[in-house]
C-alpha cells in the first residue's frame, strides 16, 4: 500500500479486519476438519457440531457482506453487487434522506437560533484578509452591475418603476423631512439671501433698460408731457426704492426675510400634517421625474457618472475600492454597536433562510443524487467499503462466532432432548 493515500490507515484497518474475519472462518473449516480424526465421543460429535455451525454462519456472512459491494467469487449471482447496480437510487435515497429528515425546518431554525449572524458578519468584516479582497471583488464586479443597468431593458423598466417609487406620498413625507432639516439649520435663508443678491446683480447690470423701461411705462400712462417731465424721475424714484429696499434685506432685519420664513414653516406644517398635501407634492414629484427632459438629463448624469466609476474601478487601490472597504469597515462598527441592527439582521436572515428552505431542499436532494450518479462506480463502492468495510468484517466474525456457540448449544439440547443427534 501506498503511504501517501489520504486512505492509508483506512485501508489498513479494513485489512487486518478482513484477515480478522477469514483467519477465522478457516479456523472453523481446520477444526470441522480435523474433528474427523479425533476419538468418537460426545465431546468430539459436540466440537464437530459447533465447527461446522460456525463455519457456515461465516460463510453466509461473508457472501451477505460481499454482495453489497461486488459479486462473490465474480459470479453474477442475483440480488448481488447491490451498491454499484442501484447506485442512481441510492444516491436519490440519500438525497430525500438529507433534504427531508436532517435539513429541516426545525432543525434550521434551531441552529439560527444558536448562531449569532450579526457577530459572524461582524467578525468577518473585522478581518483584512477579508475586506479588503471583498471590496476589490465588489469593485471588479461594479461595471458589470452598471452595465445591467445601462441595458435598455433595465433603463426601460427604470423609467417606469422609479416615478411609481418616487411619486407617492411616502416620497412628499421624505422630501418635507429633507426640508425641515434645511430649514432648521436656516438654509433657506442662506438661498433666498444667493437669490436676493443674484436678482440685484441682474438689476444693476441692466437698469439703464430697467430705467428705459420704467420712463416708456409713464409715458404711455401720462402722456408725452408728464413723460418728459416726470418720467426719469419716477424711474430714479423706483430704483432708488428697490435698491433700498434690497439693501434691507440682511440676514436679521428684513421684513421679507421674516415673512419668508413664516411661509416656509407653515408649508411645511401643511406637508407634515395635511395628507391630501403630501400626495399632491408625491404626484408633482412624479411628473417631474416623468418629463423627458428631466430623464434625459437624469440619464446623461448617469452615463458621466458610470463611466468616472468604471475608470476608477479599473484601478487598483482606486477611490471606490478604497470607499467600499471603509463602508464594510463602517458596517462592521454598526454591527458592534447598533442592537438593533443586530436584531433586525437577525430577523431577515431567520426569515430569508425560511422562504428559501423548500427550493434549498429540494436543490439539495438534486445536487446529492447528482453526485452519486455521477460517481465511478469502483471508487463509490471503494469510498463506502473503506468507511464501512472494517465494521462489516466484525459482522463477519460475530456471525462465525455466534454460530459457533448456537450449533454447539443446539446439539446439546438436541442430544439431551432425543439422545442423539446428527450435524
Amino acid at each position: 500500500m501506498d503511504k501517501s493515500d489520504p486512505d492509508f490507515h483506512a485501508r489498513r484497518a479494513l485489512r487486518r479486519a478482513r484477515a480478522v474475519a477469514s483467519g477465522l472462518l478457516l479456523l472453523m473449516a481446520g477444526v470441522t476438519i480435523g474433528s474427523y480424526w479425533l476419538p468418537a465421543s460426545p465431546w468430539t460429535e459436540l466440537l464437530q457440531a459447533a465447527a461446522k455451525a460456525g463455519f457456515v454462519g461465516g460463510v453466509a456472512d461473508w457472501f451477505a457482506v460481499t454482495a453489497l459491494f461486488r459479486h462473490p467469487l465474480g459470479l453474477p449471482i442475483p440480488h448481488t453487487a447491490i451498491i454499484p447496480r442501484e447506485k442512481a437510487r441510492l444516491g436519490q435515497a440519500l438525497g430525500r434522506f438529507m433534504a427531508r429528515h436532517v435539513v429541516t425546518g426545525e432543525e434550521v431554525s434551531r441552529l439560527l437560533a444558536r448562531f449569532d449572524v450579526a457577530d459572524f458578519l461582524r467578525i468577518l468584516l473585522t478581518d483584512d484578509s477579508v475586506v479588503k479582497p471583498l471590496a476589490r471583488g465588489l469593485t471588479a464586479l461594479l461595471p458589470r452591475v452598471l452595465a445591467s443597468v445601462e441595458d435598455g431593458r433595465a433603463r426601460r423598466t427604470l423609467a417606469r418603476l422609479v416615478p411609481r417609487l418616487a411619486g407617492g406620498p411616502a416620497a412628499g413625507r421624505v422630501l418635507t423631512r429633507a426640508l425641515r432639516g434645511l430649514v432648521e439649520g436656516g438654509r433657506h435663508q442662506e438661498v433666498l439671501g444667493f437669490i436676493l443678491v443674484k436678482l440685484r446683480e441682474g438689476m444693476l447690470e441692466q437698469e439703464a433698460r430697467l430705467r428705459h423701461m420704467i420712463e416708456e411705462r409713464v409715458r404711455d400712462q401720462g402722456g408725452r408731457l408728464v413723460g418728459w417731465a416726470l418720467g426719469a424721475s419716477i424711474a430714479t424714484r423706483v430704483l432708488a426704492g428697490v435698491n433700498a429696499e434690497m439693501d434691507r434685506m440682511g440676514p436679521d432685519g428684513s421684513e421679507l426675510r421674516v415673512a419668508f420664513d413664516e411661509w416656509v414653516q407653515r408649508e411645511l406644517a401643511r406637508m407634515e400634517h395635511d395628507p391630501q398635501r403630501a400626495a399632491e407634492l408625491g404626484r408633482g414629484i412624479r411628473r417631474m421625474i416623468s418629463h423627458e427632459t428631466v430623464q434625459a438629463w437624469s440619464w446623461d448624469i448617469w452615463a458621466r457618472l458610470r463611466a468616472a466609476l468604471e475608470e476608477d474601478a479599473a484601478k487598483p487601490g482606486g477611490r471606490t475600492e478604497a470607499l467600499l472597504e471603509e463602508s464594510l469597515r463602517n458596517l462592521a462598527d454598526l454591527l458592534a454597536t447598533d442592537a438593533a441592527t443586530r436584531a433586525r439582521l437577525q430577523r431577515t436572515a431567520e426569515r430569508l433562510v425560511t422562504r428559501l428552505l423548500p427550493a434549498a431542499q429540494q436543490q439539495l436532494s438534486e445536487f446529492i443524487a447528482a453526485v452519486v450518479a455521477g460517481w465511478d462506480t469502483d471508487t463509490l463502492t471503494d469510498r463506502l467499503e473503506l468507511r464501512v468495510g472494517r465494521d462489516l468484517q466484525f459482522v463477519r466474525v460475530n456471525g462465525t462466532l455466534v454460530g459457533f456457540l448456537v450449533g454447539g448449544l443446539a446439539y446439546a439440547a438436541l442430544r439431551a432432548i432425543f439422545g442423539h443427534a446428527a450435524f
